[in-house]
């Protein structure tokens, strides 16, 4: 038996908890950077790819493949690792991943490198399914409200370091290197796993359902490329969006009527019974929907109309970011503490909205500091939904199905994202163009007629009319899209109200026995499982 430490779960109660869960926690966090990480830095080396491999018309489908293969992997790994253990599904997409690194660092030209993203995608698709998972299966929801601060901690300093260390690395080691630096930390993460994490062996003798995962997966395509190509690839009204949207609608109802049929579905529908899974499942669909639109729109304003340095384009979310990773972790404490947790939904999506709503009165009078501050109020509000969605999630469901409610919590969210991405990057777009030919004619409607958003070279070169119509215009463009943010976060305020507080359970004699309430199911002992 490793050694152990008392961790206090609760008034009256102790649990002796092994140091080598530390390890475990340790490669997960790892894991979970990598997971994060890949995208921010292989976004900051893409000029440099495109320069060497050429393909400029074919860079989308970079990003494209490698969130496909990621959205639509999620649901099966969660599945895969209910029926056969965690353990063994998890240590799988850490070696996919890896291998999808490897290839990419090696590919010889364009076709080849989103071939190989793709590989790393469905690798990655587990990556942070298994992390949340593996939390679930270790530590009892009591506890896990500190752990899972600890992850958001872990994901904000990814999206404030990431262009940083890609910068770096691209420009010190070369592009390929943003696909081999995750080989070592990789490697680290699967040794301590496989040496320091024992699950229960799990053999399941039903059969994967294989028609529900691919509906699904035909499904969850059409929409990525919905929202990816809808408004720059293709027009919203064109017949290519149109099939993709009916081939969506489609196979989703087709694949929630044969979830009812089959023997082992690939997600349950009765764990969207619980009314707070459903519930978490929008809130956490409403803040991928919110944080991957203000990581996108915050920067380009940042640079176009105050005048800040793209090198450092991840230092100018810290205000958000920051404030993210202070209320994640004082979230998961304070949920450790009491047990209790509703709050922090009510009070997060209510500043996520106000924060949201101060965004979008942003103009070009607007100073650093005082869009530093709405940043931060939006921060504090993304900090108390960040991982509580997951916890509360992960409680209203039996162990059986934790690997499904963890990737059904992240798919929600990784849905949310590429909404939000669409959606208020179609309204800014249209409001950009629009304002350009307003203050500028015919030269400013030139000026966006490829593109709404200019990095610093081209808008360095307009002249100066075209230059200040073209900050009036990001500021409007920025007011649609946040004021798009702020009246959807309401749906999250409205959803938060309706949380049952369900207590969260520590691992001791009040854990609940087989076949109890699923809101409160227990955890497997960490004593036992490590």
């Amino acid at each position: 038996m490793a050694d152990t430490q008392t961790v206090d779960t609760g008034p009256g109660e102790t649990e002796k908890q092994p140091k080598s869960v530390r390890v475990v926690l340790l490669a997960l966090m790892i894991t979970m950077m990598l997971a994060m990480l890949d995208n921010m830095i292989v976004g900051t080396a893409m000029p440099t790819i495109v320069g060497e491999l050429g393909g400029l018309e074919h860079l989308s489908w970079v990003v494209t493949a490698y969130t496909l293969a990621t959205a639509s992997s999620t649901p099966l790994w969660g599945k895969l690792g209910d029926m056969y253990g965690r353990k063994g599904a998890f240590m799988t997409s850490i070696v996919i991943f890896l291998a999808g690194s490897a290839l990419s660092g090696m590919a010889q030209d364009m076709g080849q490198l989103i071939g190989f993203r793709a590989i790393q995608g469905l690798g990655a698709g587990g990556l942070m399914v298994g992390v949340m998972a593996i939390i679930g299966d270790l530590i009892p929801p009591r506890e896990r409200g500190k752990y899972q601060g600890m992850m958001a901690g872990v994901m904000a300093l990814a999206m404030i370091g990431g262009p940083l260390v890609g910068g770096t690395i691209t420009d010190n080691w070369g592009w390929r290197w943003s696909f081999y630096i995750n080989l070592p930390l990789g490697v680290i993460a699967l040794a301590a796993i496989s040496a320091v994490l024992h699950l229960p062996k799990k053999r399941s003798q039903a059969r994967i359902d294989y028609l529900g995962a691919g509906l699904l997966t035909v499904g969850i395509t059409s929409i990525v490329l919905v929202t990816t190509w809808g408004g720059s690839q293709y027009a919203w009204s064109s017949a290519r969006i149109m099939e993709l949207i009916g081939l969506g609608v489609a196979s989703l109802v087709g694949f929630v009527f044969w979830q009812t049929k089959a023997a082992e579905p690939v997600v349950p529908l009765h764990i969207f019974r619980s009314r707070n899974f459903t519930l978490m499942a929008i809130i956490g669909f409403i803040t991928g929907f919110v944080m991957f639109g203000a990581t996108l729109f915050l920067p380009l304003y940042q640079q176009s109309v105050q005048g800040a340095s793209a090198t450092n384009s991840g230092l100018l979310l810290l205000p958000m970011l920051g404030a993210m990773l202070v209320t994640s972790m004082v979230a998961g404490r304070v949920t450790t503490n009491t047990g209790k947790y509703k709050v922090f939904p009510v009070v997060g999506s209510v500043l996520m909205g106000v924060g949201l709503y101060l965004l979008s009165t942003m103009d070009t009078d607007t100073t650093r500091v005082m869009s530093g501050v709405y940043m931060a109020v939006v921060g504090l509000g993304m900090g108390c939904l960040m991982q509580i969605t997951m916890l509360v999630a992960q409680n209203s469901v039996q162990m059986k199905d934790m690997g499904v409610a963890s990737s059904t919590s992240t798919l929600s969210r990784t849905l949310g994202s590429s909404f939000g991405v669409a959606i208020m990057g179609a309204l800014f777009n249209n409001r950009v163009q629009d304002v350009m030919t307003e203050r500028a004619g015919a030269l400013g409607s030139k000026v966006t007629e490829q593109s709404a958003t200019l990095n610093a070279a081209s808008l360095a070169k307009l002249p100066a009319v075209a230059r200040e119509a073209y900050q009036h215009a990001v500021s409007a463009g920025i007011h649609s899209a946040f004021l798009l943010g702020a009246v959807v976060a309401v749906v999250a305020m409205v959803a938060a109200v309706f949380v049952k507080e369900v207590p969260l359970k520590g691992a001791g004699p009040d854990a609940p026995k087989p076949g109890e309430d699923a809101e409160s199911a227990a955890p497997v002992s960490v004593v036992e499982a490590v």
